[in-house]
């Protein structure tokens, strides 16, 4: 899992070849430091077929306005440029999972 920033999401998420989990998390965000550990190890097993990444929201603000990101932690999927899942909230792992299964 790493860390991206307004100034290279594009090529980092947009660009990427493959499906990329994005977290928009806040060092103030108690559930996102919760899920921290949960998208670690997602990252670990899923290197075969997602990247995982995230960015704070307060540092780079710009990415969070263009998604229309409002609330913390909030998990999105790219593929081929585009959103296409989304959730808000902290989720046990085994949910998290099952749910990314609809689109990687």
């Amino acid at each position: 899992m790493r860390d991206v920033t307004d100034a290279d999401f594009d090529e980092q998420v947009l660009e990427s070849g493959r499906p990329v989990l994005v977290e928009f998390t806040a060092q103030w965000c108690g559930p996102c430091r919760q899920l921290a550990p949960v998208l670690k190890s997602i990252a670990q097993e899923e290197a075969e077929r997602l990247d995982v990444v995230a960015i704070d929201v307060d540092a780079n603000p710009e990415t969070a306005v263009k998604y229309g990101v409002l609330s913390m932690p909030t998990l999105m999927v790219f593929k081929d440029g585009q959103p296409v899942w989304s959730r808000v909230g902290a989720r046990p792992k085994r949910r998290l999972l099952e749910e990314l299964t609809e689109v990687v």
